[in-house]
């Protein structure tokens, strides 16, 4: 079907979001944190469109794989405008977009 076997996309499903979430636990920057959380979800997406594949591998063609996928993309999309959205105001109020910056929570 295709020359990339199923197997090498789940492991680089795995190492992306594997990387991810070490990029979510370690970094303090809030921008880094948001783009290992889109990391994430790219290799949830890839996942996703792996299995769909391999059904349709097995005669089974099924479009879930894919709808959920773009579910996710829209989502990601939502995700990135709102995160943006809080780091801005964040730069605006503290100067930086380091997370340690966030130590009380008033207004």
């Amino acid at each position: 079907m295709s020359a990339i076997p199923d197997i090498h996309l789940l492991v680089l499903a795995a190492i992306l979001f594997g990387l991810g979430v070490l990029g979510f636990l370690l970094r303090k920057n809030a921008i880094v944190i948001l783009a290992s959380i889109e990391l994430m979800l790219n290799a949830g997406n890839l996942t996703l469109l792996t299995g769909s594949r391999m059904q349709a591998a097995q005669g089974l063609p099924h479009l879930d794989g894919p709808i959920f996928a773009l579910f996710v993309i829209l989502v990601a999309a939502a995700e990135a405008a709102v995160g943006l959205a809080l780091v801005i105001a964040l730069y605006r109020l503290k100067q930086t977009v380091s997370i340690d910056a966030l130590d009380e929570l008033k207004g």
